[in-house]
């Protein structure tokens, strides 16, 4: 009978792939063929591809709403022309399992004077910018807060909102957790309500169907119960559409209009894919929220629970977490309180970025605390750490049972983790610092007139690639005033900077803010890598990070303002072991002159300190001890460099040919500095140069 009609029989299989036509859509379609399945690519490409985009909006619309689609379609002959346009009405079938669907519909031609209404070319093109602009905003937004923020500021072709809110199923209740353009008070009475409310919102969310009221009348028959309490709020037409995740309704989206609105097939089609959009970006924002909540809480659990205190000094600590993921990293500090009265200042940063870097370093700070707490010394905290982590990387590599692999057949696990660590432990009663490191970056020291050395000192591998590693303790003096800096890489290498690059971009502002404030300068280091924190306590910051960031800061005694040039010192000791040491008192030669006047002074400097390091190395059994110092105001300064060894053997001028390969030293002296001598000592000798800056020769020593 609707051969005899002219109208033709077809049936999408969307599992398969397959459409299935009688003999009159096969001839309307222009398939030669005849009735039978074929490809779905075989009737795309009888339709004009515009149409095929149409048609699938109007099947996608017809499920969501459980009733007939229509579509207009215009078949396109072998020259690329319209050769009759057709329209069609499908009834779709979704699949139990989701996602796949059958559609079953007919084929009609129309007319020419084209009797089917179709929207223009102009408001397809307005139609799918909006929801092009649409979707990248809300595929932008990163919490349920600025979700809410786009909802509220969409503009739809033709027919926007005068006001909408957002409803979320919690349990057996309806809950508002976001609304715009209601008057003050209006959105009380819908806030919060049980399922079963009498409510359009509350209808949509249990049967997952969209509902339409194109006028109050609509709206009163169908809602007795709360219409009295809409009424007062002026809307004339209503849509209420299911927020859809993964086939499970998890809310509804109210849309209310101000002048009626028909809701045609069109705006319908409009409404249903913004709030699948709205669906989806809710989810999404929900589970970043969630992820944050998860890594604040973790990242909570590795810190100190309580402001740390050292009897003389002062402390100030940061740590800020990497932004990707879950914000989870490796980086850790710790302040701990140990048996001899000292304290032990500890930082670290385990590789990777992830939840498993995370737990491994919540392990190993554990066992660092408790090896510290038994009283260990730094080198000998360390060892037992660096077995520890080799240990657990040992236990993840061990054979597994079946199925406890993987993608990519590595084992659950930490696998190869290493992870780099600094230890301080600190004397209060005289400044000492007693440093062994693991891979780490150096620490620096912050001078009483802001000048900044970064102090090389000696170290082993990072924790875990050798059970066996030493790490040597290094000893150094934080005079009153100075300020001591340790921190992960992440704030050095951070923004394309390298190690030293990096350290030159701390520095400069170490010294130019005060270290009055050790809090305020923890901002400001901070700051000149991440921008302005959101707070001045330890904890994560909201902005994205390229790396984790740990940093402590402990000030000797108080700042010491009252001298207007304090003077600048340095000391450190070379070992027989460690001729690479000499380039670590190079650098700290020339951080400690670095606004010197004259440049070539410095080189002198820095010549006569490798001279004077290398003949004790060579020509003593025991270690270089090397002290240095600034002392007066620039440009009538004067630099005193000490190298003593415990050589009773005194050093004598020599006349070494042109070919020999020492013997110069005491030359050098009294030809590059202004002063130079040997100074006899209970136990060993001294070799000491002066230094006086450029444009004061005259200045005594």
């Amino acid at each position: 009978m609707l051969t005899a009609v002219g109208t033709g029989l077809w049936r999408w299989e969307n599992s398969s792939g397959t459409v299935t036509v009688d003999r009159r859509a096969a001839a309307l379609l222009g398939m030669a063929d005849g009735a039978g399945t074929v490809p779905a690519t075989a009737v795309r490409a009888c339709l004009a591809p515009e149409d095929m985009v149409d048609l699938t909006a109007a099947v996608d619309l017809g499920l969501a709403e459980e009733r007939v689609a229509e579509a207009r379609l215009r078949v396109i002959g072998e020259d690329g022309r319209v050769v009759r346009r057709l329209h069609t009405r499908l009834h779709g079938e979704p699949h139990p399992s989701g996602g796949a669907h059958t559609v079953v519909g007919t084929l009609a031609e129309l007319p020419e004077d084209g009797a089917l209404h179709q929207v223009s070319d102009g408001g397809r093109r307005a139609r799918e910018a909006f929801l092009l602009d649409a979707g990248r905003a809300l595929a932008e937004a990163d919490s349920t807060a600025e979700v809410l923020r786009v909802a509220a500021s969409l503009s739809m072709p033709g027919f926007t909102p005068d006001g909408q809110a957002i409803f979320a199923v919690q349990g057996d209740q309806l809950v508002m957790i976001g609304h715009h353009g209601h008057r003050h008070g209006g959105e009380r009475p819908f806030l919060q309500m049980p399922l079963a409310t009498d409510y359009p919102a509350a209808e949509v969310a249990r049967t997952g169907r969209a509902i339409y009221l194109p006028a109050p009348e609509a709206y009163r028959d169908r809602f007795p119960a709360t219409w009295p309490l809409v009424e007062p709020l002026g809307r004339r037409s209503w849509a209420f559409l299911p927020l859809v995740v993964a086939g499970s309704t998890t809310g509804a989206w109210l849309a209310a209009f101000r002048e009626p609105v028909r809701f045609t097939p069109d705006e319908r089609s409009v409404l249903t894919t913004v709030a699948r959009m709205l669906a989806q970006a809710l989810t999404r924002a929900h589970l970043q929220e969630s992820e944050r909540e998860l890594s604040d809480g973790l990242q909570r659990t590795m810190l100190p629970t309580h402001k740390p205190e050292i009897a003389g000094m002062t402390l100030a600590a940061r740590y800020v977490p990497t932004g990707g993921g879950l914000q989870i990293g490796g980086d850790w500090y710790d302040v701990i309180d140990l048996p001899s009265g000292r304290t032990a200042l500890v930082i670290g940063d385990v590789q990777g970025h992830d939840v498993r870097a995370a737990g491994l370093m919540g392990q190993l700070r554990i066992a660092l605390r408790a090896y510290a707490s038994e009283g260990h010394r730094p080198d000998a905290v360390l060892s037992r750490a660096s077995r520890f982590l080799a240990g657990l990387n040992d236990a993840a590599d061990a054979p597994r049972p079946a199925g406890a692999e993987v993608a990519g057949g590595r084992p659950h696990g930490f696998g190869d983790r290493f992870a780099t660590c600094l230890y301080v432990e600190v004397d209060p009663a005289t400044g000492n610092l007693d440093i062994a490191r693991a891979g780490h970056p150096d620490p620096a020291i912050r001078l009483g007139d802001g000048t900044t050395i970064v102090r090389h000192t000696p170290g082993g591998l990072p924790l875990g690639i050798d059970p066996d590693a030493d790490y040597p303790t290094t000893t150094l003096a934080l005079d009153p005033g100075e300020v001591l800096l340790v921190c992960t890489d992440g704030l050095i290498e951070t923004g394309g900077h390298d190690l030293d690059t990096g350290w030159r971009r701390l520095t400069d502002v170490l010294a130019a803010t005060p270290a009055d404030d050790l809090e305020t300068l923890a901002d400001a280091l901070v700051a000149a890598v991440h921008g302005p924190p959101s707070h001045h306590t330890p904890g994560p910051l909201a902005d994205r990070r390229e790396d984790d960031v740990a940093l402590l800061l402990l000030r000797c005694g108080e700042a010491r303002a009252e001298l207007a040039y304090p003077p600048r010192r340095t000391a450190l000791t070379v070992g027989q072991d460690q001729p690479q040491a000499i380039r670590g008192a190079r650098h700290e030669i020339r951080a400690l002159m670095h606004d010197w006047a004259d440049p070539d002074q410095v080189d002198s400097a820095v010549l006569m300190v490798s001279e004077m390091l290398t003949n004790v190395l060579v020509h003593t059994d025991g270690d270089a001890g090397v002290t240095a110092e600034v002392l007066g105001r620039p440009g009538s300064r004067r630099l005193r460099v000490t190298v003593a060894d415990r050589s009773d053997e005194m050093p004598h001028r020599r006349s070494p040919g042109e070919m020999a390969s020492s013997g110069r030293g005491l030359i050098l002296l009294d030809e590059l500095s202004d002063a130079s001598g040997v100074d006899p000592a209970g136990q060993g000798k001294s070799i000491w140069f002066e230094l006086y800056e450029a444009d004061a020769p005259g200045t005594p020593h």
